[in-house]
């Protein structure tokens, strides 16, 4: 993997489907960030924030326990394309913080059971210690559903 690559968790497209998540427009998106000793895998079965909390990165800088709030959050339907956007996640360089943090795991606190949605590589390692660490959503936007890429079964009749 590349730094900028995602990996959409499967399980989180069925949670979609099935109003796990409910009005994500709305909803508590956080974005943690994990070390490298775990490797976030498309199929993992029912993944939540949990699956990857105890590799979180180290809280005594300025990063957050438990992730950064995802703010500006604002769902549109732009060119076909329904999206959800939101400011980009900045933790600000601090001389006591993380070193290691090669994965952000993006994660619906207000569902069930956290469920995560997607992580993305940042190319790790990233270091608060030596500047600031951003998490760049492309075009600000964190999730989007193209309506061409969605298929429909066709009746029997």
């Amino acid at each position: 993997m590349a730094k900028g690559d995602v990996v959409i968790f499967q399980e989180a497209m069925l949670n979609i489907l099935t109003g796990v998540h409910g009005d994500l427009s709305s909803a508590a998106l956080k974005c943690g960030i994990v070390d490298d000793t775990i490797t976030p895998v498309a199929n993992l079965a029912s993944p939540t924030w949990g699956d990857f909390s105890a590799n979180e990165v180290a809280t005594t800088g300025n990063y957050t326990a438990g992730g950064e709030a995802l703010t500006t959050i604002v769902a549109s339907m732009i060119g076909g394309i329904a999206k959800i956007t939101a400011d980009d996640v900045v933790v600000l360089e601090h001389a006591s913080g993380f070193t290691d943090g090669y994965w952000a795991i993006v994660y619906d606190d207000d569902a069930t059971s956290d469920e995560a949605l997607y992580a993305i590589d940042l190319g790790g390692p990233e270091n608060e210690q030596a500047g600031d660490v951003t998490v760049e959503f492309t075009a600000g936007v964190v999730f989007q559903l193209p309506a061409n890429a969605l298929t429909w079964a066709t009746p029997v009749t």
